[in-house]
């Protein structure tokens, strides 16, 4: 007797992923799946001057994007970096040596806190303190419950595990003063600044002018393969370039990273609000769709999460039809919830997604629903 065919398994393999991957001509999320190619285009626009190599993080691409960041938010100094978390390491490890404490202080749902295997605590003997809930934003009166003295703390903007939600600007600047009149040091993650922009309708300058030290990513929302910088006041900025050759970042030549966050700067950053607005469209699409709800509605940021009542197994088949019947990719799997009926889906606006009517958005999101 010939065996049925075993059931396709309720979450997708790594090679599974792969393979629908690669045979799919559309792309939901972000700036979709380019290749070396994509990306070697991007970097043909810029002028010749913008591609010269740099030595050790001087000099070429680097310095080129250094001024123009700085500029932009209105820093006194900046510096480039290889990755975020050694930009965030770094930037804390000299707040808290300068104040001669060792506590630092973030969101439960901080970078530093969940994906980064204590490496503050383990590279640099810093003690984190988580503040807050978790499933919501920061506010006065969690902060004026701590009552040791901080080193520093962190703000994320936005905060990405909890939709890309932002506080009120008012809100933020009273935090902000709160921890700087207790003798914080207060830190910018700002890996998603450029999409927190829209929200609060002011220059970027003005929103890291608070702040003692900021970071930026070239690679979420600018689109770059990776790269981030670090800026703040110039003796702060000098002593993280030491920090940046002791944690190995000072690479012979750094000027491809910075050459590709400079394209994605200049070709990106002005179509932002354009992702925001379609991020919006796409929630008022998804209103009726019934078992679907969007956190936040409206969206506040180019993100957004969708809290999907539906199973995992229901999710995968989706993903499977979508790649094979439409050729469409839309994402890699879901996320469990709290809620054990729900399953969560993060989407990122991009220049892919630009290529999706709200309403073909909302069609893609009800395959990953339960057939009925």
């Amino acid at each position: 007797m010939r065996r049925a065919a075993a059931p396709a398994p309720d979450t997708l393999t790594d090679q599974e992923r792969r393979a629908l991957r690669a045979g799919c001509d559309r792309v939901l999320q972000g700036h979709g799946l380019r290749t070396v190619p994509d990306l070697l285009a991007e970097l043909a626009v810029l002028p010749a001057d913008d591609l010269a190599p740099d030595i050790y993080g001087d000099g070429g691409a680097v310095a080129v994007l250094e001024r123009e960041v700085r500029e932009l938010l209105g820093k006194p100094a900046a510096v480039f970096l290889p990755s975020g978390i050694m930009a965030q390491q770094i930037a804390l490890r000299i707040h808290a040596d300068r104040r001669g404490r060792r506590v630092v202080a973030f969101h439960p749902t901080c970078h530093l806190e969940i994906h980064e295997d204590k490496a503050y605590q383990r590279l640099h003997g810093l003690v984190g303190r988580t503040i807050g809930d978790a499933r919501g934003l920061l506010t006065l009166g969690d902060l004026e419950a701590v009552q040791e003295p901080l080193a520093a703390l962190v703000f994320e903007l936005p905060q990405r595990e909890i939709g890309g939600r932002l506080p009120a600007w008012e809100d933020l600047v009273a935090q902000v003063g709160h921890a700087r009149d207790r003798g914080a040091a207060v830190h910018l993650d700002g890996a998603r600044l450029w999409e927190a922009q829209p929200f609060y309708g002011r220059p970027l300058a003005q929103i890291a002018a608070i702040f003692d030290t900021v970071y930026v990513s070239f690679y979420k929302g600018l689109g770059a393969p990776a790269g981030s910088m670090l800026l703040g006041d110039d003796d702060v900025i000098a002593e993280a370039r030491l920090w940046r050759k002791r944690h190995g970042g000072t690479l012979f030549g750094l000027w491809p990273y910075a050459a590709a966050g400079l394209a994605g700067l200049r070709s990106r950053l002005p179509r932002m609000a354009g992702y925001v607005d379609h991020a919006r469209a796409i929630a008022a699409a998804l209103a009726p769709v019934e078992g679907v709800e969007v956190v936040p509605d409206p969206p506040q940021t180019n993100m957004m999460h969708l809290h999907l009542r539906t199973t995992e197994a229901a999710v995968t088949a989706g993903i499977r039809r979508l790649a094979t019947e439409r050729r469409v990719w839309a994402f890699g799997g879901s996320g469990s919830l709290d809620t054990p009926a729900l399953r969560g889906l993060e989407l990122t606006v991009g220049d892919a997604t630009l290529g999706f009517t709200p309403d073909e958005v909302a069609d893609v999101i009800r395959e990953l629903l339960p057939r009925v």
